[in-house]
């Protein structure tokens, strides 16, 4: 079941539209955010271990597992798990705990981060172990560290490495290890890990291959089938999501894809017929119409998967259903109007 935050952004005016986040027990998420106006938040060690401390008290209060973490001097990366739908509760304490305790300590007022954290939706498996290469090689990309010295930086996950006693209770490495070839916890496995993040650095391919280049930005990181699952787990709750225009069409145009299968299983008809049968046939109006009454996908869209030819001819062909000019394509339209889309 899916949990929708609703609590006001406290950087948006009275009135304005709210952010709204999408939880569910087990959830995976890359959390990342920067410093107010990207200012210099954790300059100091003791910033940094005052952030970690906050991290460690939140994973207690609220059962988190973190799977990798890294606090630079302006912002952080967390690759977080969450049991029960709770992140934005926790979110919320963990940031507002750090900001007080930042004020204090400078004897300052005011924002500390740069308004509400980014949390990208991440599938198990390769990708969570993507997410935290990506995570522990950010001291090297700052040119900190090399990346086989990397656990020397204190303020990431991978300092714990070669450490397994000295873990934090609430962190697990065994994903990493695992993404970078079912590597064991173990002395040997633990350089062979730092072996692949030296390669997984130099070599640019094996990053885009990582999805480094899309690590911070969008709703998701995963499969296509994880992406499509998530849309039709909790279709209304991204609904009421505040997303950018290129990820709300991709859950659009996805929540279609999969009324358009169902329609055409309804209907009787198959993938290959799509290209077989005329672009003006009953059933690809009736599809077409109700994918325009229910949804709000566009006659490019439609065109193109429904391979009706001309966008300006799918308006027409509806626009004659609804006139009555098609009464076949009507029929049709009756037997899949309770389609959700």
């Amino acid at each position: 079941m899916s949990v929708i935050d609703r609590t006001d952004n406290p950087r948006h005016g009275l009135g304005m539209a709210r952010k709204l986040r999408l939880q569910y027990a087990g959830a995976l998420y890359h959390v990342i955010n920067r410093g107010n106006y990207r200012a210099d938040v954790f300059a100091t060690d003791g910033a940094k271990e005052a952030f970690l401390d906050c991290l460690a008290e939140a994973c207690e209060k609220t059962g988190w597992r973190v799977h990798g973490y890294v606090v630079m001097r302006n912002h952080y990366h967390l690759a977080l798990e969450t049991p029960a739908a709770n992140l934005v509760e926790g979110m919320q304490w963990l940031q507002s705990t750090y900001a007080n305790r930042f004020n204090r300590f400078r004897g300052e007022h005011g924002h500390v981060f740069q308004g509400r954290y980014h949390a990208i939706l991440v599938e198990d498996g390769a990708h969570l172990g993507a997410v935290v290469h990506y995570i522990h090689l950010n001291p090297v990309r700052a040119h900190l560290v090399s990346a086989r010295s990397s656990p020397q930086y204190r303020w990431s996950s991978l300092h714990f490495l070669a450490k397994p006693k000295a873990r934090p209770p609430w962190l697990r490495l065994g994903d990493a290890l695992n993404a970078a070839g079912a590597l064991p916890d173990t002395a040997a496995g633990h350089a062979a890990y730092l072996d692949f993040l030296a390669w997984l650095h130099e070599d640019e391919p094996a990053q885009e291959a990582h999805g480094f280049e899309r690590m911070c930005a969008g709703w998701a990181m995963g499969s296509n089938e994880f992406r499509v699952a998530l849309i039709e787990d909790h279709r209304e709750a991204l609904g009421d999501l505040d997303l950018a225009e290129a990820d709300s069409a991709e859950i659009r145009e996805r929540a279609g894809e999969q009324a358009l299968g169902a329609c055409m299983e309804r209907l009787g008809h198959s993938w290959t017929e799509i290209l077989e049968q005329p672009k003006a046939v009953a059933w690809k109006v009736a599809i077409a119409a109700h994918l325009r009454t229910k949804s709000t996908v566009k006659n490019p869209w439609l065109a193109e998967k429904l391979h009706m030819g001309d966008p300006d001819g799918v308006s027409r062909y509806v626009s004659e259903l609804r006139q009555g000019k098609r009464p076949a394509a009507a029929a049709l339209l009756r037997l899949i109007s309770d389609i959700r889309v």
